[in-house]
């Protein structure tokens, strides 16, 4: 993109400034329509070293209200977020509804740092730049304007402008070694720039190349660029989005009804095996923890199922300090005003770490769907989305398990009715379990496609057949620890 740009023609100074005054007042605006139709925008800012995107970053803020947007300057990743998916940290900073993220540098940056530094070539880049495009993809199909804009000067302008910062102690401190090093190795940084820009631009989230050699001439462009981008998206926010083709490798489930529910364990075999099987789930965890190996164990069932129970028994044989268990309710105001799978990336593991989730984003197509949460394009899409998802941890080198634990509709109504008589329990049980019983057929069919349209090779489901508890609990230690001794050898 950059070998076959063209710069574009600079106004005349009067001109510039009608532009200009123009636009910021039209980005004034245009903020009110946004805030009231919900619309995130993410902002990212990419380019040369002293291009000047904090400056212009500065400028366009001053035509926003600051209560709707956050600027993050995305330096190099810490420690504790290497230990995360690539993508954590940059999910993490999506805006919510009706708001604005603007990233100094951010995706970009650390992957083409990573190609001129430390050898991403290959499959890696490759691997690299489709989980940037899924990333991008799934922010615009569920309702965000992303907007791609990379300051390019020439080398020579990018000299003189690293000069004149370093000639003053008060600027001194804004070039990096790294501005420094992509000057002097500039066409080979240029080189990776353009692969880069070529391989991640798209239709949903093009790439936008900014003639930064003017500070007003940049802001000009960028301001008239984010109205219409803006004004488009305003006007096709209600639009359903195509649905891509399931293409994932997909390990073949039976129905609920056909799963046998007369498999049970004793008491005393029951107690030896979970001893045994706890001992040794918990010298796996030590090894889960010195091999740096993420694990990502999803609990999903029937109210009443024994989710619970069966999570207490896991957890019995871990090291309190390295798992957390993640009760999921209903999303919070602020988890809702974000893309569906905010509140899930955000509380993935570090490696060598454990996160349990009791209930998942797999709410997306079971409670959200039937009580009418998302449209029907929403949870029709998020099969891919998710199995997106969990392609991501897998890549990342996670282990991870899903299972649905079983039971059938007169278990249930046995548990209930113990429930609802026996003080100590009576928390447990809701006039909601009792409404969502009565469409147990509707939350059937749901599962049923659930389990064949998402029981990939890499995160498979498990079903847990629990009218006999200490059988789903035994069941569940074993499949653990298979998983692990063969993620560890």
């Amino acid at each position: 993109m950059l070998k076959n740009w063209n710069r574009p023609e600079k106004p005349e100074a009067k001109e510039l400034k009608t532009r200009l005054d123009a636009a910021k007042e039209k980005l004034s605006q245009l903020q009110m329509r946004l805030k009231d139709h919900k619309l995130p925008v993410l902002v990212l800012v990419e380019g040369w070293g002293a291009a000047g995107k904090g400056s212009a970053i500065g400028q366009i803020i001053k035509n926003i209200d600051p209560r709707f947007f956050k600027v993050f300057s995305m330096s190099a990743p810490t420690e504790e977020e290497r230990r995360k998916p690539f993508l954590y940290r940059y999910f993490e900073k999506i805006p919510e509804t009706g708001k604005f993220t603007f990233l100094d540098s951010g995706w970009m940056d650390e992957t083409v740092k990573a190609c001129l530094h430390d050898g991403l070539n290959g499959e890696a880049y490759a691997s690299r730049i489709d989980s940037i495009k899924r990333f991008e993809r799934q922010l615009t199909d569920n309702g965000y304007l992303v907007l791609k804009f990379f300051f390019h000067i020439s080398e020579k302008e990018q000299e003189c402008r690293i000069t004149a910062l370093l000639g003053t102690k008060d600027t001194a401190w804004r070039v990096g070694k790294s501005d420094i090093w992509q000057n002097r190795n500039y066409e080979a940084c240029k080189e990776v720039f353009d692969r880069y820009l070529e391989d991640t631009n798209s239709p949903n989230a093009p790439w936008y190349i900014i003639d930064a050699k003017s500070k007003k001439h940049s802001e000009l462009q960028v301001l008239e660029t984010m109205c219409t981008g803006i004004e488009t998206a305003l006007h096709n926010n209600s639009l359903s989005v195509p649905l891509l083709q399931n293409v994932f490798p997909l390990v073949k489930m039976p129905r609920l009804k056909e799963i046998p529910l007369n498999k049970s364990i004793d008491t005393v075999k029951y107690k030896k095996e979970l001893s045994y099987l706890q001992k040794k789930l918990g010298m796996l965890h030590n090894r889960l923890y010195r091999k740096r190996v993420p694990v990502i164990i999803v609990y999903e069932g029937w109210d009443a199922a024994g989710k619970g129970g069966n999570i207490k028994r896991l957890t019995g044989a871990l090291d309190p300090r390295g798992y957390e268990v993640h009760p999921i309710a209903s999303p919070e105001p602020h988890e809702k005003a974000r893309h569906y799978l905010w509140r899930f990336w955000t509380r993935l593991p570090k490696d060598g770490h454990i996160a349990i989730f009791d209930r998942s984003w797999y709410g997306r197509v079971m409670v959200e769907r039937l009580e009418g949460f998302c449209s029907e394009n929403d949870w029709q899409r998020a099969f891919y989305e998710m199995n997106e998802f969990e392609q991501e941890l897998h890549n990342w080198g996670a282990v991870i398990l899903k299972f649905w634990v079983q039971i059938d509709k007169a278990t249930q109504l046995e548990r209930f009715t113990e429930r609802q008589n026996t003080p100590s329990k009576q928390w447990k049980i809701t006039d909601e379990d009792w409404r969502n019983r009565e469409k147990w057929d509707l939350y059937e069919m749901a599962v049923d496609e659930m389990l064949q349209k998402t029981s990939t090779t890499y995160a498979p489901w498990h079903i847990l057949e629990s009218t006999d508890k200490k059988y789903a609990r035994i069941k569940a230690l074993r499949i653990v620890i298979e998983a692990l001794e063969e993620a560890l050898n």
